[in-house]
């Protein structure tokens, strides 16, 4: 018998972390990712968590579990309101963790993963499950706007109070100038109640209003300032003299 869902629609947080199963604990991946192991340390209970580091350090193994936990499609979208958000968390990762959710629920949910979003245009377009109705996306066809277009299009209708928003490298389809609007999008719906939780390498998307940044590496997960972030420390460095680091990055590519 399925376990009734007595929470109450209200602002988030709504996922709160993870809780370690040792009964469940295994070997090799995604057991050996220094920021999985390191997964029930992290308290998500801020609007906005941000998570930085270099590909393949576990950003997006931690979104996808939250995502699959929360009842999302494995490549993204909205979520499938006949189901809502499950009343009892899933167990994630070879059972290995159990997500902790808050006493509220939200009234909306999105997973946005840049490498998917061509598909889950394609699939809004059509009249799929996610949207029958285009007005919720600006009224165009997603696809008759640049990619970038249309997924400010989606953020800009879609990311609002009290939801959980999942986005997994949100800047690969955006300009400079399209994550500062992302960012103005996303700093609103935090303060009237949604959660969000990013992986991100955008030094703009870094800064957002009252976020708190972890940063994963070969050592795990590490809380950090904004200033401290590897991603944010290099741009400003790259952008301070140019000219040296692409004279090492020239002569380097002339070795043999």
């Amino acid at each position: 018998m399925a376990r009734s869902d007595l929470r109450q629609f209200g602002p988030g947080p709504y996922f709160l972390g993870f809780e370690r199963k040792d009964e469940h604990w295994g070997t090799g991946f995604p057991f050996d990712v220094p920021a999985v192991a390191a997964a029930d340390q992290l308290n998500l209970q801020r609007p906005v968590t941000l998570f930085a580091g270099e590909n393949g350090t576990g950003k997006s193994t931690l979104i996808e579990a939250i995502a699959e936990s929360m009842g999302f499609a494995s490549q993204g979208g909205e979520l499938d309101r006949a189901g809502e958000f499950p009343a009892r968390p899933r167990p994630v990762l070879g059972g290995g963790f159990e997500p902790i959710l808050s006493g509220t629920k939200p009234r909306n949910g999105y997973f946005l993963r840049a490498e998917s979003f061509f598909n889950i245009a394609a699939f809004i377009d059509s009249g799929g499950i996610y949207a029958p109705d285009l007005s919720l996306y600006g009224d165009l066809p997603l696809h008759e706007q640049s990619h970038g277009q249309s997924f400010l299009a989606l953020a800009e209708n879609r990311l609002r109070g009290e939801g959980l928003y999942l986005l997994d490298e949100p800047e690969a389809a955006l300009s400079v100038s399209g994550e500062l609007a992302l960012l103005a999008v996303i700093a609103q719906a935090a303060r009237v109640g949604a959660q969000f939780i990013i992986g991100t390498h955008s030094p703009v998307l870094l800064a957002c209003p009252d976020a708190v940044i972890f940063e994963c590496d070969e050592a795990g997960v590490t809380q950090r300032s904004y200033e401290d972030v590897d991603a944010v420390r290099l741009t400003r460095t790259f952008l301070e003299a140019p000219e040296r680091f692409l004279r090492a990055a020239l002569e380097d590519s002339e070795d043999p």
